[in-house]
């Protein structure tokens, strides 16, 4: 074999590309979360307290000799506990926000108690994202930032498009490694 032959029998070398860059995502306004965290947080809420209300009703209904009013009153706590927490679901629904800007990650949560908490990218430690039964049926996820300081030092945000957490978890990574290179230097 010639070396002709031998050069024409091995392909190219492949295309060396750059290392693509973590996804950016830039926003100085508050972001609202989807409307599929409405209907989950509202399905997680019923179950939450249909089941232990079921059981506590139950119970006070064997125990109070199953008269007709006990009934009517179970009836009515049966409807109005249940919508009850729905509401308050749906409020801080609405009520959540998110913002990333060059300062670092923002949660606002609340109306009556607000909660306004930020975390700027060189206190990020590591990130996590998070996904159970329920919410990788709705598509959605929990973005969760680990800070420095203590144990408990962590700032969770569920109800976040999956592709979403994704970014921000990848964007603020990129961020506290680059604050870290700059430190360093």
């Amino acid at each position: 074999m010639t070396a002709s032959e031998d050069h024409a029998a091995t392909p190219p070398p492949l295309p060396v590309e750059p290392a693509e860059a973590a996804p950016q995502v830039e926003t100085d306004v508050w972001q609202p979360l989807p409307l599929r965290a409405r209907t989950l947080a509202t399905i997680a809420t019923l179950i939450g307290t249909l089941i232990p209300l079921a059981i506590a009703l139950g119970v006070g209904l064997i125990a109070a000799n199953r008269q007709p009013l006990s009934f009517a009153i179970a009836g009515a706590l049966l409807l109005v506990i249940p919508a009850w927490t729905v509401w308050i679901a749906r409020r801080r629904w609405l009520r959540t926000r998110w913002r990333l800007d060059d300062d670092g990650f923002g949660v606002r949560r609340g109306h009556l108690w607000r909660s306004d908490t930020r975390v700027p990218g060189n206190r990020v430690q590591h990130l996590d994202v998070r996904r159970g039964p329920l919410e990788r049926a709705f598509g959605l996820a929990t973005l969760i930032v680990h800070t420095a300081g203590t144990r408990s030092s962590a700032l969770s945000l569920s109800g976040l498009d999956f592709d979403e957490a994704e970014r921000l978890r990848d964007t603020l990574a990129a961020r506290a490694a680059r604050d870290d290179d700059h430190d360093d230097a």
